[in-house]
């Protein structure tokens, strides 16, 4: 499977770039930088450093910013949340001008030694979702448990300038394994069959992201705030403390962007 296997797909049934891009994301193909931001929930306020955002479109299941910090732009995605929405976000970007992909939001740590609000950057993503299915050269081979990677360059990269942020700002930072996962209510049934595949974090798109980036050719990294701990029984409803709470604010707000400006420079 290649990514102009999907194109072709879209284009024996009518549809055309522009057709593509104005469905998939609500703005045209010459409207996307060079450098794209794609986030399942969080919004350009979250990260307040990356500089001023001009909303451009609004739909269903997306919401499109126009970012600017002196002589750098960004557009940053809000996809929705889950693989089937984050790929099609993502997919649609093959037909624009994107050069590189920065992946933003919470993951769930699943091992005691990562702390609420601490920094993850996923090295590889154990597929659990349906969405992959779809990005392999036959959907009905089950890719269940295949492990999906980033960008290596971008992953090297990613290390390095969180590092180099986390050290300045006292932030606690993790090379993660993920889990990608269609559920959030379920995936506690199946919490010790996730941990004997070496998993020490756990979200819900990576897997097909890093999968669908790779038939694209176009570099990603993902970057994560920990947002809760199963296995210390820090949920995302109870037990996280204040001061928990608020450094996790902090490293969003004070050292997301620096990395994310970084990666892109």
């Amino acid at each position: 499977m290649n990514y102009s296997d999907l194109i072709a797909g879209m284009r024996r049934f009518g549809s055309g770039d522009r057709d593509i891009c104005l469905h998939g994301l609500g703005v045209t193909a010459e409207q996307i930088r060079e450098n794209v931001i794609l986030a399942p929930w969080w919004e350009p306020e979250t990260l307040p450093g990356l500089g001023e955002a001009r909303l451009l479109a609004v739909s269903a299941a997306t919401k499109i910013w126009d970012i600017t910090n002196n002589h750098l732009e960004m557009t940053y995605i809000k996809t929705g949340i889950g693989a089937p929405q984050f790929v099609d976000a993502l997919l649609t970007l093959g037909v624009t001008g994107c050069r590189k992909m920065v992946f933003v939001g919470s993951v769930g740590a699943l091992d005691a030694g990562i702390g609420i609000g601490d920094i993850v950057i996923p090295a590889y993503s154990v597929c659990g979702d349906g969405a992959s299915r779809y990005l392999s050269p036959e959907m009905a081979r089950d890719v269940f448990g295949e492990k999906a990677y980033p960008d290596p360059a971008m992953l090297e990269k990613a290390k390095a300038e969180t590092a180099r942020v986390c050290e300045k700002n006292n932030v606690r930072w993790h090379a993660g394994r993920c889990f990608s996962t269609d559920t959030i209510f379920a995936q506690f049934a199946h919490i010790d069959e996730i941990l004997k595949l070496g998993c020490s974090v756990i979200e819900m798109e990576t897997a097909a992201a890093f999968r669908a980036a790779r038939l694209m050719g176009i570099p990603l990294v993902a970057l994560f705030s920990v947002s809760d701990n199963t296995v210390t029984n820090k949920s995302l409803v109870s037990g996280r403390t204040p001061e928990e709470m608020e450094y996790r604010k902090f490293v969003r707000r004070e050292v997301f962007p620096e990395i994310i400006m970084a990666l892109f420079s």
